[in-house]
C-alpha cells in the first residue's frame, strides 16, 4: 500500500522531532555556561550537567500533551453536532454524544514514577556517552520489554523474538565496547562504563512502565494524549514539589555543594542564549514527538515505527558528526577511527535484532528457524489484534479507544 503525502509527512515529523530530542539534550550537557553565583560569590563557567533539572523540562513537554487532548475532544464533540443536525433534519434516531473520562486520574500516578526514574536514570548516562551510543543503547528496551511481558503478562515468545533479543545483546556489546575503549584513560572508561549501566538500568524501569501501563490503563480505553499529559502534570509536581528540592540539600559536587542546583541551571539557561534554545527545542521536541508518535500508531503499523527509530539513529550520528566536523568541535561528536567500526558493527546488529523481533525478516527457509504451527498461530493472533486495532481507529473516532501509548524516547 502506497502511503499518503499526509503519513510521509507524519513520519518525517516523528522522525525529526525524534532526533532533535536527543541531539538538544546532549547539546546542553555540551554547554559550558556561568552560572549561580552560591553563598561564597564566585561565578565560573561550568558545565550543563543538570539531568534532573532535563527531566522536569520533558515533564513540561509532556504536559502540552493536555491541550492536543482538549483539541481532539473538542473536534469529537464539534463532529457530532454536526451529524446530530443533519439526521435531526432527515429524521433520524438521534445520536448519543461522545462520552469522555475524566482528564484527572490518580492511577497516572504509577507510570509517571517510572517514567521519572528512567528518564534521569538515561539522562546521568548521556553524561557520559555520545549521544549516538546513547540512542543505541535505548535500543536494549526490546530485550527487557520482551523478558518482563513474557513473565507478567504471559505474552508467548516465538523463536524469531529469542533470535531478535540475542542478535540485539550482541550489538549491545559492541556498542558499549566502542565506548568503553575509546574513552579509556583518565578515568573516562570507568565513567563510560558507569553510563552504560545507567542507561541500561533506565531502559529496565522503561519497561517496567510498559508493562505497567498494559496492565493498568490499556483496559481503562484511556486515550494516548491523555496518559502522556497526565504523566507530564504528575511528573512536573512531583519534580517541583519533591525531588529537585531534596536534590538541592543533598550534599554533592555542584554549587552551594548541592547533588543538583536547579537554580544554578536557571541561571546558566539566563546567561546563555544557545542554551536557552536547546533546553526550549528540547521541550518542544518533547510534545511533538508525541503527538507524531501517537499520529504514526494510528495512521500506520508498528514496521514504520521500527524504520523509524532506524532512521532516528542514523539522523542522530549523522548530525552529531556533521556539527563536529563542519561548525563547532565543542558540541557533536567526533568519528573514532580506531574503535568506530565496532559502533557502525554495533548498529548494524542492533538493526538486524530489530527487524527479527518484529518478524520483518523471513528466516523459514532455514530449518531450525521455521515456525512451528502452534507459533504461527501465535503470531497471526497478534496481528489480528493489531489489525483490528487499527480498523476500530479508523471506523470508529467518536468512542475513546483502546489505542497503544507512543513509545516515548527521551
Amino acid at each position: 500500500m502506497a502511503l499518503t503525502c499526509i503519513q510521509v509527512l507524519l513520519m518525517i515529523g516523528m522522525l525529526v522531532t525524534g532526533s532533535i530530542n536527543t541531539i538538544s539534550k546532549k547539546a546542553q550537557n555540551d554547554c559550558t555556561v556561568k552560572g549561580y553565583p552560591g553563598k561564597n560569590g564566585t561565578n565560573e563557567e561550568h558545565d550543563f550537567d543538570h539531568p534532573w533539572f532535563q527531566t522536569w523540562i520533558m515533564f513540561i513537554g509532556e504536559m502540552f500533551c493536555l491541550i492536543g487532548l482538549l483539541i481532539v475532544r473538542r473536534k469529537e464533540i464539534q463532529t457530532w453536532k454536526k451529524l446530530s443536525s443533519w439526521t435531526e433534519k432527515v429524521g433520524g434516531a438521534p445520536l448519543e454524544p461522545p462520552t469522555h473520562k475524566r482528564v484527572f486520574q490518580w492511577i497516572f500516578l504509577i507510570p509517571t514514577v517510572c517514567d521519572l526514574i528512567g528518564t534521569s536514570l538515561a539522562g546521568i548516562g548521556l553524561l557520559y556517552v555520545d549521544a549516538s551510543v546513547w540512542q543505541m543503547l535505548r535500543g536494549s528496551i526490546i530485550i527487557f520489554a520482551g523478558i518482563l511481558s513474557k513473565v507478567f503478562l504471559k505474552r508467548k515468545l516465538v523463536l524469531k523474538h529469542w533470535a531478535g533479543m540475542l542478535t540485539v545483546m550482541i550489538g549491545l556489546v559492541l556498542v558499549g565496547c566502542s565506548s568503553v575503549f575509546k574513552s579509556s584513560g583518565d578515568n573516562k572508561g570507568s565513567k563510560a562504563l558507569l553510563g552504560i549501566a545507567l542507561i541500561l538500568g533506565s531502559q529496565v524501569v522503561s519497561a517496567s512502565q510498559m508493562v505497567i501501563e498494559e496492565t493498568f490503563l490499556k483496559n481503562k480505553s484511556y486515550h494516548p494524549l491523555q496518559v502522556v499529559g497526565m504523566e507530564g502534570t504528575f511528573g512536573f509536581l512531583l519534580m517541583s514539589v519533591a525531588v529537585l528540592p531534596a536534590m538541592y540539600f543533598i550534599p554533592g559536587p555542584q554549587v552551594d555543594n548541592s547533588y543538583e542546583n536547579s537554580l544554578d541551571a536557571i541561571y546558566q539557561m539566563g546567561n546563555s542564549v544557545r542554551l536557552l534554545i536547546f533546553c526550549l527545542l528540547y521541550l518542544f521536541s518533547i510534545a511533538f514527538y508525541n503527538y507524531f508518535g501517537l499520529a504514526v500508531t494510528k495512521s500506520l503499523t508498528a514496521v514504520h515505527r521500527t524504520l523509524i527509530d532506524a532512521c532516528r539513529t542514523i539522523l542522530v550520528w549523522v548530525v552529531d558528526l556533521f556539527i563536529y566536523y563542519a561548525f563547532d568541535k565543542n558540541f557533536g561528536e567526533p568519528f573514532d577511527k580506531q574503535y568506530g567500526i565496532l559502533q557502525v558493527d554495533g548498529f548494524i546488529f542492533l538493526m538486524i535484532g530489530t527487524a527479527l523481533y518484529n518478524n520483518l525478516i523471513d528466516l523459514s527457509f532455514i530449518p531450525c528457524c521455521k515456525a512451528s504451527e502452534q507459533e504461527l498461530q501465535a503470531i497471526n493472533r497478534n496481528r489480528t489484534i493489531q489489525d483490528d486495532d487499527s480498523a476500530s481507529d479508523v471506523e470508529d473516532e467518536e468512542e475513546p479507544l483502546i489505542r497503544e501509548r507512543p513509545n516515548v524516547y527521551t
